[in-house]
């Protein structure tokens, strides 16, 4: 029996993670490399190249590569992503007020036309003037489209029109809402046709970067992307469909998870720089999310399993509220770069601005914070404010001080808003840098550390006396809150997969006293049913404290440091098509999705031509997605009335999935 080599990547906020795995001998070797965000290719490079040299193994001999990623994931929770033009097809002003599309759309345009088709696939005729109009301008300040048409998921000609107009004037990328869900509902649909587009140009990077690596080193096996269920897709697919990936990261976690533990029921904790990632593992399998994934609080159209991602993380941003009797520490929900990562690659930048600051005689409200470009493409830079431009252009690849770089107010909201874009990252004080302190991380600087937390020392809480007496204290403090936040976080993801949903755990009195073990006449407390599985770089040092806080039983496995790569090589492709049967009058059946509208005056004949294209198209995409021998179910919903003793039928699905190990590269 021939056996293969596998190269799973899984490219986070922080680290990229490589791992080589063998179909026999399971992991061979693994590695980490910072995420090199202004070019993604060279942390990439760094944590393949680590384990091809630890294995011995030549490159050539890797049969397949799968990448997931959290990026798509931080940029929603972080409110990031590229600029987007939305273009509204036979829908009015007041359907931005639904599903939340008006809070996402922010200050990005959308452009309203007349057109959009009935249930039935009817269209309404569409007037092109208004796109016209506006689009040479509009291509200027944005770097993508999204187009949303009424019931474009039985009739996308609509859609499609508009967005062959739009790429013959702009040549920009375009998202049609058809290509994302046969879901009806229309603004959520819009929503998710939004966050798509805003992800196209880093998803399209991301691959991209690996795609070139892989050119660069000989590699020529098929390259695949974790979806957001746990499923694999081509990356070619991916880039089209860059939503698609959110959640990509926690999925390949579970699915490594389950590989590395064995474990059937679990709860499944995933930490990293930026985010924490909770589900719950029953008989061996998460379960999916029916409704749709929610990300950075929007609910898309994406079916994706029923994780729920919390901006906490080893890189969260440290809030301190100093001003009651107690101060109060919070965490996130946005990500910094911590002082020592900072100051590990820009130590001159860093360590004489911080020493400055601690010999100062008085705390400066920007001491301990700098600024520094991200290093995204220019084109992603525009549509900015004069204010954002000029602000902008004083940050560069260096980081700057925050007490040098603002010189009034006002420019605090205009830098919030460059980091929101994307194109600035804050560097701040973080629990890693409290973790550095205390001796429990030892990759980074551990002096920036150390002085980001002697600067938070000299804040006074509102009886002014000093938060903390020494820094040792004080990164105690914020190690305990990052603790019993995570508890929180993982109480909350299980009560609302046991119902009770609507229990909020950090403000529940009776959970405060459950998990401080107070003692009183009446005693609470609170324990989880199974263990808890934690995964990420830092959850050897995170998790037990946690999992004893949770009166659960802690399984850290051998490769928790890497489960998204492992989950990456270990996954299946599934894909799925959906055909509708309406019947708008006694004896006309309609048939909508994957293809052309068709007429049936039998309805029998019409259910057999729906199985028929179902099943075909599920096969193709499967096939086009890397699947090598796919196998295919159908599952048939018809929703019918009795009316006067008469069956009426009012809309039958044919919902086809197709599933598959991906094909690996020829010896």
């Amino acid at each position: 029996m021939t056996s293969h080599f596998l190269l799973g990547i899984d490219t986070g906020g922080t680290y990229t993670d490589a791992v080589l795995f063998h179909e026999i001998r399971g992991v061979v070797a693994k590695a980490k490399s910072l995420t090199t965000r202004h070019d993604l290719a060279i942390g990439i490079a760094g944590a393949v190249d680590a384990v091809i040299s630890e294995a011995g193994v030549d490159a050539s001999a890797i049969s397949l590569v799968s990448l997931s990623t959290t990026l798509a994931t931080n940029a929603l929770v972080e409110g990031q992503g590229g600029r987007a033009g939305l273009v509204m097809i036979g829908f009015g002003p007041d359907d931005l007020k639904r599903a939340g599309l008006a809070d996402a759309l922010g200050s990005d345009p959308v452009v309203y036309l007349e057109g959009g088709h009935d249930v039935h696939g009817n269209e309404n005729p569409l007037e092109l003037a208004a796109l016209d109009e506006v689009l040479p301008e509009l291509a200027r300040g944005v770097s993508s489209f999204a187009v949303a048409g009424y019931f474009a998921v039985r009739n996308p000609a609509h859609e499609i029109r508009v967005r062959d107009r739009i790429r013959e004037i702009s040549h920009l990328p375009v998202t049609c809402s058809h290509e994302l869900s046969s879901k009806l509902g229309g603004p959520r649909r819009a929503l998710t046709t939004l966050l798509n587009a805003r992800l196209v140009s880093m998803i399209d990077r991301l691959v991209g970067a690996c795609e070139n690596f892989l050119a660069a080193r000989g590699i020529e096996a098929p390259m695949m992307v974790v979806r957001g269920d746990g499923a694999l897709i081509s990356a070619s697919e991916a880039k089209l469909r860059p939503i698609e990936t959110i959640l990509s990261g926690p999925a390949a976690s579970l699915v490594g998870a389950r590989y590395l533990t064995g474990l059937d029921n679990a709860v499944v904790s995933d930490i990293g720089g930026t985010t924490t990632d909770v589900a719950v593992m029953e008989a061996g399998r998460p379960r999916l999310d029916a409704d749709g994934a929610v990300v950075g609080g929007y609910r898309t159209m994406v079916e994706a399993v029923a994780m729920r991602t919390y901006g906490l993380g080893g890189d969260s941003e440290v809030r301190i509220n100093e001003r009651g009797l107690a101060v109060a520490f919070e965490l996130g929900p946005r990500r910094l770069l911590p002082l020592s990562l900072a100051a590990e690659t820009h130590p001159d930048a860093i360590l004489p601005v911080l020493q400055r600051q601690v010999r100062s005689p008085h705390l400066g409200r920007n001491d301990g914070r700098f600024a520094v470009r991200t290093g995204v493409p220019d084109h992603l830079a525009s549509g900015l404010q004069p204010q954002e431009q000029a602000l902008f252009d004083k940050i560069g690849m260096v980081p700057v001080a925050l007490d040098q770089l603002l010189t009034s107010t006002p420019q605090k909201a205009t830098l919030d808003r460059l980091v929101a874009r994307g194109l600035v990252h804050l560097c701040g004080l973080t629990p890693s840098d409290a973790m550095h302190a205390l001796g429990r991380q030892e990759q980074w600087n551990v002096e920036a550390a150390q002085l980001g937390l002697a600067l938070g020392c000299r804040i006074k809480d509102g009886s002014a006396r000093p938060i903390a007496s020494t820094v040792e204290d004080l990164a105690k403090k914020i190690v305990d809150r990052l603790t019993r936040q995570s508890a929180e976080v993982i109480l909350a993801a299980c009560l609302s997969e046991d119902g009770v949903g609507d229990l909020d755990p950090a403000k529940s009195k009776a959970i405060d006293r459950a998990l401080q073990r107070q003692p009183g006449i009446v005693r609470f407390a609170v324990a989880l049913d199974r263990p808890l599985v934690g995964l990420g770089a830092s959850a050897s040092v995170y998790y037990p404290a946690i999992a004893e806080m949770l009166g659960s039983e802690s399984a850290i496995p051998a490769d928790a440091d890497v489960a998204n790569a492992i989950g990456a090589v270990v996954s299946q492709v599934r894909t799925s098509a959906t055909v509708f049967i309406t019947a708008p009058e006694d004896g006309i059946f309609i048939l909508n999705g994957a293809g052309e509208t068709l007429r049936f005056i039998d309805e029998a004949k019409g259910f057999e031509a729906a199985r028929a294209r179902a099943r075909a198209v599920a096969l193709e995409q499967a096939r086009l997605n890397g699947a090598a021998d796919p196998v295919v179910s159908i599952v048939e919903e018809v929703d019918a009335a009795d009316i006067e003793g008469s069956r009426k039928l009012i809309e039958a699905r044919f919902i086809a999935t197709a599933s598959g190990r991906p094909r690996i590269a020829a010896e």
